[in-house]
């Protein structure tokens, strides 16, 4: 199964920069060893299951919230059994039909 979480996450009680803060969540995310991609919106993760992605996404809330009182997240699941590595061939699929699109 692959699990794609797209999912943005951060403390609303930091001020008008909250990088120091989104930067632990990105280091957590890292460190778990999944896929990922970090946009300026947010980061796509892509799991083997619904409870990995949750968990990350959980480990995420904790560690804003040891210094915040309020946080904000955004999430969007997309769950597909028999599938793997669709954070890379999603993307691919449309590359063959347009060319590159990233830059």
């Amino acid at each position: 199964m692959s699990v794609l979480v797209e999912f943005a996450i951060f403390p609303t009680d930091k001020g008008d920069s909250v990088s120091s803060e989104v930067s632990k969540v990105i280091d957590l995310i890292r460190e778990s060893g999944y896929n990922y991609q970090l946009t300026a919106m947010g980061t796509l993760l892509e799991t083997d299951t619904m409870a990995q992605a949750l968990e990350v996404v959980n480990q995420s809330h904790d560690i804003l919230a040891e210094n915040s009182n309020r946080i904000y997240c955004t999430m969007n699941i997309d769950s597909q059994k028999g599938k793997d590595n669709r954070l890379k061939t999603k993307v691919e699929a449309i590359e063959e039909k347009i060319g590159k699109v990233s830059r």
